[in-house]
């Protein structure tokens, strides 16, 4: 869980950086060393000094951090000033791009009206141009639409060419580079003629906006200070964003870690913060919070040991006042089993010592390394939740249920509307095609054209509802309060019609009928639901079994942020920890170590890392030897083991009639010869 440590005095690094004036400043926070309240506390500072709040802007990376940090400001400025301040341009990246591309929409070409495509469109739609150009048709594996996206999205967000994006990360479609290009180029027509812009979009239009000098100006002087956290989680086009907005750095302040950048895969690069001082004349501040206020010192004892051996970093020791506190353990098991065996009795036994299950976490490097540890807690009746599972918008029935709003914003996104149209009986992809062409004919009259269309018979009942539906929505009569409760009215006896588990999918409906309910306005609604989806109930990997208490399985990814009052990290082995996908590059293999210290740093008091020797390995020969023997971590080299506690927990086997046993095997003997 987050922490909800009350606010306390500032400590003397963080007070600087509270204090600090107009120059750019870098501040190096390092993990649980308070860093929203140090930005909560400069932002209230800004106020007190006479800063308009509403000249003050705030990039954060979830809408839940602008809220926190915007909701500590106001207090904290009240309390020292009697000021009532609101933060109206604190938000993420995207969110504030797409705030201002609707305010200088004609620059770039755009409809104020545009609608936002989240991943799962965007890969459809790239589909469709793939399918439409003939390039699924070829005689050897042409990309499919989630590689062809994901390559799409390292281009515009790396700033690299396409030849150089796929070097580096997808080699094998190297020979497709052409046909790739002439995709991509179908891809953004596509989106052009819909007036739909996909997640990426919003950044690169963000950037080319800034282009033009009198906008870029105009964008800018909207701001007296410009404020980003996590700024180790930028990428290339976030930080040319903020170059263009503040060349000279006047007002800006970055904050962030460099030693928990481990977002690479999002195009993330940690050159953003390791080059930011150096960007400036003179160069930047820095300024670095190094006492921690999560952790013991042992467990930071050991981070530090870990992460002082990188090729290049801030230098900083996170130290920590609490006093006491054991070394963490680092458990040498047989295999994977004898690892979910000891995981599974060390939770039940710190349950039964006062730690509840939410107070624990099982953190692992890539989802699929928790399989069997999940079997186990199933077996034993533990309940847990399981973090990095589907989103609202990745579910199929909410999709459905969004589609006929998008539609209704955007009468040009056709995605939507044959989303919509295939909810009914009888409409297939063809059939919704012709009604589409007569769509396109009358862009701005959808409710017209439906209600001329002919429906086929399977259709025919259903086809009134959809015509009151689309002619209402599409009413600017119609207020906004309402309008997802008459989309649900309409799609409830199709969603039972069309998944199983009817009952679970409506409580995804009520939750986002929940959220529409408190949006200004449909356009709000869907933009916020896109930029910062919300995760499904529906999304838990495991059942907590009407338990009010149940433990966390998490990637470590998703774990970032989080704390626990104890934490087991998952195969710390070579191979799992660094990924043996990870090991091409040395900068890959250093994001793999500051993944290690990302998991250590969420512990509070206790922390087990625990190394499997070996590893069952299904699609090896049923003859041959089914398991590898894989050394623990790189990253745990003989000149850190001193912080840790080693041990080997003795795995009990079950019982065996005798009688069944006629020979010994000499595992002893086939051990040492693995070696010899």
């Amino acid at each position: 869980m987050a922490s909800t440590r009350s606010e306390t005095p500032l400590n003397e690094a963080q007070a600087a950086a509270c204090a600090h004036g107009e120059g750019p400043l870098l501040v190096i926070a390092g993990a649980g060393s308070g860093k929203t309240q140090t930005l909560a506390h400069r932002v209230a500072a800004l106020m007190g000094r006479g800063v308009d709040p509403r000249r003050i802007l705030l990039l954060t990376f979830t809408r839940r951090a602008a809220l926190e940090m915007t909701r500590r400001a106001a207090r904290l400025a009240a309390r020292q000033r009697d000021l009532e301040g609101t933060l109206p341009w604190a938000g993420t990246f995207h969110a504030v791009a797409n705030r201002l591309l609707r305010q200088h929409a004609q620059v770039v070409g755009l409809d104020p009206g545009f609608t936002l495509l989240d991943r799962e469109d965007s890969a459809d739609l790239i589909d469709a141009v793939r399918a439409e150009s003939g390039l699924g048709q070829q005689q050897r594996r042409f990309p499919r639409k989630g590689t062809a996206l994901a390559i799409y999205s390292r281009v515009v967000n790396t700033q690299s060419s396409l030849r150089a994006c796929l070097e580096r990360a997808f080699p094998w479609c190297l020979e497709w580079e052409d046909a790739l290009r002439g995709l991509f180029a179908g891809y953004v027509e596509a989106k052009l003629s819909r007036q739909v812009l996909d997640y990426d979009d919003l950044l690169l239009y963000w950037y080319h906006l800034l282009g033009d000098a009198s906008v870029a100006k105009a964008v800018s002087d909207l701001y007296d200070h410009i404020l980003v956290d996590e700024y180790q989680d930028t990428n290339v086009l976030q930080a040319e964003i903020l170059r263009r907005l503040r060349p000279d750095g006047r007002g800006v302040c970055v904050v962030g870690d460099d030693a928990q950048s481990i977002y690479a895969f999002r195009a993330a690069t940690v050159r953003n913060i390791l080059d930011f001082p150096k960007q400036f004349t003179p160069p930047a501040t820095v300024l670095t919070l190094a006492q921690n206020y999560r952790s013991t010192q042992p467990i930071l004892a050991a981070a530090n040991a870990i992460i002082g051996l990188a090729a290049e970093r801030f230098t900083k020791d996170l130290f920590s006042t609490r006093k006491g506190g054991a070394r963490p353990c680092l458990v040498t098991v047989n295999d994977e089993d004898a690892q979910a065996s000891f995981v599974a009795d060390r939770v039940l036994e710190q349950r039964e010592a006062g730690v509840l299950l939410k107070q624990q976490a099982v953190l692992f490097r890539t989802t699929h390394h928790s399989d069997t540890l999940e079997v186990e807690l199933g077996r034993r009746n533990i309940p847990f939740v399981k973090f990095g599972g589907l989103r609202f918008l990745e579910a199929a029935h909410v999709k459905d249920a969004l589609a006929c709003l998008r539609w209704a914003e955007n009468p040009r996104d056709a995605l939507a509307s044959a989303r919509v149209l295939q909810l009914l009986p009888g409409m297939g992809p063809v059939l919704a095609g012709r009604v589409q062409k007569m769509l396109l004919a009358d862009r701005e009259n959808p409710a017209k054209v439906i209600a001329h269309a002919v429906p086929p018979p399977a259709a025919a009942a259903d086809w009134p509802a959809l015509v009151e539906l689309v002619q209402t929505l599409t009413n600017p009569s119609t207020p906004w309060p309402g309008q997802l409760a008459r989309v649900r009215r309409f799609y409830e006896p199709h969603l039972e019609r069309l998944y199983d588990n009817a009952r679970t999918r409506l409580a995804d409906l009520d939750q986002i009928e929940r959220l529409a309910d408190a949006a200004p306005s449909r356009e709000r609604f869907l933009s916020d639901l896109t930029l910062d989806p919300p995760e499904s109930a529906g999304a838990l990997a495991g059942p907590p079994h009407l338990d009010e208490d149940f433990l966390i399985l998490s990637t470590i990814h998703s774990a970032k942020g989080q704390e626990w009052d104890t934490v087991y990290v998952l195969s710390v082995a070579d191979g799992c920890i660094p990924s043996d996908l990870a090991t091409g590059r040395a900068e890959e293999i250093e994001e793999e170590r500051r993944l290690l210290y990302v998991a250590m740093t969420r512990a509070k008091n206790t922390l087990n890392l625990i190394h499997p020797v070996r590893f069952f390995i299904r699609q090896q020969n049923r003859h041959g030897d089914r398991h590898v023997y894989t050394p623990r971590s790189r990253f745990l080299p003989e000149s850190v083991l001193g912080h840790f506690d080693q041990f080997a927990p003795t795995q009990p086997r079950e019982a065996m009639p005798e009688a069944s046993v006629t020979s010994r095997v000499d595992m002893a003997g086939h051990l040492r010869a693995l070696w010899q």
